[in-house]
């Protein structure tokens, strides 16, 4: 039949999107529903009723999904859709149901490719999606001589029978662990930084009922303490004998292991393993289809970011189900990955470096490790390197060197041109004309400017700074046998041989013994270099840089000359220095001038990057010119922190007298109960011998030239009122210039700092730090602050304790016999002393030593016997501020990450609705002191 266009053309609809979007029309539908994810479910409903394209767009699954995950940070429970789940979250649910009488809303006039391909992806059936002439090597009955030979850190293999005997090739299947884990909580794996959970039965529920395009997947690498039956189900296999942070307490290591559950569509987008570990994945029910890319071959579509200043590296990557929808059909044959689908009992093994991407066909249950050996070990401590560049050749390959990339390296620009790869690669050297996956090659990209010392740490590294350190120490004392591999990693971590060689010139300039080789390695988990050497400790200053160091070690020299020359018995209980000066390089050579901390050597006086000092004092360096380096310091960025450091050849250092026994964290998980509460009674009673040392007085000409730059001679509101003493008013000006960019820090410090709390933090804080101070009125009708500054260590930790063993006899019925225990003797590590508040020394003891113990602090303030006195409110001297409120404020201005421990410590607490909360949970039993 014959139609005629022009009453054709009068049926087709009128195109809304102009009128229902405004001046949105304009953008793509995929920037739109990214906009709409920042919104607050509230407003998404409201947003709702603006228009009719607006109702499609802010009704759609996937927008839901993503609002409610987003704000989740408990125990997840689905109801049958992700808005439905999210109101039922909001308590709004049962104000909102389905009205019987109320039908969804329909709109012609609009159509849009973007929501259809998500809805195609979200009912996508993955029945016929196996792989199954796969290109990945399967093995059976493979020997560990022939996996290290042909196979480890070298390409993928696909093995066979390795779980033959396991109990979980028959138990885990999603009904019978439904049976005996229904009610067990597992985490989450999803596009969001909460931390969410689910109960199992909740989340087979969810399973059957979900049609997300990206289906939310078990992937819980806390299985083994929630369920730790299920660890005697599987053993590892005996072709992945080693990992190296088996020498770290499980509470200390990295995730390295995981249960892994999800539904069809679920997987795990293309990613490199974290801190370039190797893996193994073993299959015990369904199916999966596997694609992987060796080192450097970014794939398309995927864009890797690597933050130039911290090294944190993020990938942007699409789906697992969307990039084989639809970027693998743009592949040419010569570009496609290497492959394979996974049957159940295979395990497939997945080198260092390699790219790789995992879409499960049908329900699947896994469990997988990662793991370090000799093969991936220097690897790993190449991505914990300081600098970015390195990170970025290891996983962009040569692409990474291309100019203009700011950090961002992307597959998508060589098919932006047509240029072949060959014809792309970047030449940067005669020698280095092709990417190589080789430990040589890419240490010639780092950055030798960089000291991991003075560097900021990227949040994406598998552990910290701290334990980075803990972690090559241990297995320097731990794996004797292994010390020529341990010595080259940490010379890509740590610049080890730099340290060395600086403290063997110190040695023999002290006529001290040369270190044996156990003494080469740095110890503990400290931000400087410590050597124990013979009798001696040999501590290199070069944490934050020649300024930070210089003070660092004036001010630990000052207060031992105090404590001295007084009658304090904690001289005791303080290592006696035996030497002190400053290490330098000069046209090559190492050069030394010993300093006592009085006057400013040479070496200092030519240097460019001191700032004015107070040179008419005895010591130029000492407490109250670190004070005013303080202020300076105090609302910089994390990142001008680092930046303030800089680069020097110029090092303090100290050398005193070695401790017999051992320290506090080597010994905590063996004491008993009595010999931590005689720890804690020893901490009280030298807390109070610290806080009662004279402190060095702030003259007339020093403080002039502190008031030009602190402002302190400009009188504000709570100058009116008080009548504050000098050292008072320098000690208030740097904690009222501490919060100003308190908020970004807790940003920048992230998980598990909770969001919401971080929202409400300056409402929690002062206005002004004299508020919470102990005051009183004097003849004149002014407040007087009292006992607002003493020496305060600031850094009384695990790693700063030293224990000595001790023998008593006992008569026994038959024979008299020896009982050992340990007793505290020396407290040491001076560089943070400070000036302030007392209660600033409680805190690193309480969480750190006394991991939150009541019991202990009790114990710890009753032998302290010092008043921290009623915090009374400047404005009427009636309203009392609550000691455990001003403790928490200092928590939260603390220059180091202080909430972090505390979260991290109560886990509870992450949840909490407001600080007062967790001013109560963590330090509301001093209330009770006073």
């Amino acid at each position: 039949m014959e139609v005629d266009a022009n009453s054709q053309a009068q049926f087709v609809p009128r195109d809304r999107r102009p009128d229902a979007l405004g001046g949105f029309h304009v953008l793509p539908d995929e920037i739109v529903c990214s906009i709409l994810t920042l919104l607050s479910p509230r407003d998404v409903a409201r947003l709702a009723c603006a228009s009719s394209v607006m109702y499609i767009l802010c009704n759609e699954e996937p927008l839901w999904m993503n609002l409610c995950l987003n704000n989740e940070n408990h125990e997840l429970q689905y109801k049958g859709s992700w808005k439905r789940t999210t109101l039922n979250r909001l308590q709004v649910l049962s104000k909102c149901d389905d009205d019987p009488y109320r039908k969804p809303l329909h709109f012609d006039g609009f159509n849009s490719l973007f929501l259809y391909k998500r809805l195609y992806r979200c009912y996508t059936q993955l029945n016929g999606f196996a792989f199954d002439q796969g290109n990945v090597e399967r093995k059976t009955d493979i020997s560990p001589d022939e996996f290290l030979q042909q196979y480890d850190a070298h390409k993928p293999v696909l093995i066979s029978g390795l779980a033959d005997t396991w109990a979980a090739r028959k138990t885990w299947t999603p009904e019978q662990l439904l049976l005996k884990y229904g009610t067990t909580p597992f985490r989450i794996s999803q596009r969001s930084a909460k931390k969410l959970s689910m109960k199992f039965e909740d989340y087979v529920s969810y399973m059957q009922e979900q049609h997300d395009e990206d289906p939310l997947y078990i992937f819980d690498d806390n299985f083994g303490e929630v369920a730790p039956d299920l660890l005697k189900d599987y053993n590892v296999p005996n072709l992945f004998p080693d990992d190296y942070f088996d020498v770290l307490a499980n509470d200390q290591r990295p995730p390295f292991r995981w249960l892994i559950i999800g539904p069809e569509r679920s997987g795990a987008s293309w990613h490199v393993d974290p801190a370039l570990t190797s893996a193994w994945n073993t299959l015990l029910c369904g199916r999966k289809r596997w694609a992987l890319y060796p080192p450097g071959r970014v794939p398309l579509g995927v864009t890797v970011h690597v933050n130039d200043e911290d090294g944190d590296v993020d990938i942007e990557t699409p789906s697992s189900l969307q990039w084989w929808l639809d970027f693998y059909p743009l592949l040419a044959d010569e570009d496609k990955p290497i492959e394979c689908t996974q049957l159940p009992g295979e395990t497939i093994y997945v080198p260092t470096g390699w790219w790789h991407c995992v879409l499960n066909l049908e329900t699947t249950i896994a469990v997988t490790q990662n793991y370090v050996n000799s093969k991936n070990f220097e690897f790993v401590c190449l991505d914990m390197a300081p600098g970015y560049q390195h990170k970025g050749v290891c996983r962009a390959g040569l692409l990474a060197l291309s100019e203009g990339h700011n950090g961002e390296f992307s597959s998508m620009d060589d098919n932006d041109n047509e240029l072949s790869r060959k014809e792309k690669r970047v030449k940067i050297d005669d020698h280095m004309e092709e990417f190589c996956y080789d430990i040589n090659f890419l240490t010639m990209f780092l950055d030798k400017d960089r000291d991991h010392y003075n560097s900021l740490w990227s949040t994406s590294n598998c552990i910290g700074q701290r334990e980075l350190r803990d972690w090559l120490w241990k297995l320097w004392i731990g794996k004797p046998g292994l010390r020529d591999l341990i010595w080259k990693g940490a010379c890509i971590a740590l610049h080890a041989n730099k340290w060395s060689n600086c403290m063997e010139e110190l040695c023999a300039f002290h006529n001290i013994s040369l270190p044996v080789d156990e003494e080469k390695f740095p110890v503990g988990t400290g931000s400087n270099p410590v050597y124990l050497v013979a009798d001696n400790v040999v501590k290199i200053f070069v944490e934050d840089g020649l300024e930070a160091s210089i003070h660092a070690l004036g001010t630990e020299l000052e207060f031992y000359s105090i404590m001295q020359r007084s009658d304090s018995t904690l001289k005791h209980h303080v290592p006696n220095i035996l030497a002190s000066g400053i290490v330098f390089i000069e046209n090559g050579k190492y050069k030394i001038v010993p300093w006592d901390g009085k006057g400013v050597p040479d070496v200092i006086t030519k240097n460019s990057t001191i700032q004015e000092i107070f040179s008419d004092t005895e010591y130029p360096f000492g407490i109250w010119s670190k004070k005013l380096f303080e202020y300076r310091k105090a609302d910089m960025s994390l990142d001008e922190l680092v930046i303030s450091g800089g680069q020097t050849n110029i090092w303090p250092y100290i050398i005193t007298k070695r401790c017999k026994g051992k320290i506090f964290a080597d010994l905590r998980d063996t004491l008993s109960y009595k010999e931590v509460s005689n720890l804690a009674s020893f901490l009280g009673r030298q807390l109070h011998h610290l806080h009662v040392l004279p402190v060095t007085p702030l003259n007339d000409s020093a403080y002039l030239q502190m008031g030009k730059e602190l402002g302190l001679n400009h009188e504000n509101d709570f100058n009116e009122k008080t009548n504050l003493p000098k050292a008072s008013k320098v000690f208030f000006t740097i904690l009222n210039r501490k919060k100003k960019d308190v908020s970004s820090r807790l940003t920048k410090w992230g998980y598990p700092i909770p969001s919401a709390l971080i929202e409400k933090v300056n409402e929690y804080l002062p206005n002004d730090f004299v508020e919470l101070h102990s005051l009183f009125k004097d003849k004149n009708g002014l407040f007087q602050v009292r006992n607002s500054c003493s020496w305060v260590h600031t850094d009384i930790m695990d790693d700063n304790i030293h224990l000595e063993q001790c023998s008593s006899g006992v008569n026994g019925s038959n024979n008299d016999k020896e009982i050992s225990s340990w007793l505290p003797s020396y407290i040491y590590d001076f560089s943070n002393m400070s000036l302030g508040d007392p209660i600033l020394d409680l805190i690193p003891i309480h969480l750190d030593i006394f991991r939150g113990d009541l019991q202990l602090l009790n114990l710890l303030l009753e032998n302290y016997g010092l008043p921290f006195g009623k915090r009374n409110s400047w404005d009427n001297g009636s309203v009392v501020r609550r000691i455990s409120y001003l403790t928490m404020c200092y928590c939260i201005i603390h220059e180091e990450n202080i909430l972090g421990a505390i979260f991290g410590m109560c886990k509870e607490l992450r949840s909490a609705k407001s600080w007062e909360e967790v001013e109560e949970t963590v330090w509301g039993a001093l209330n009770n002191y006073f």
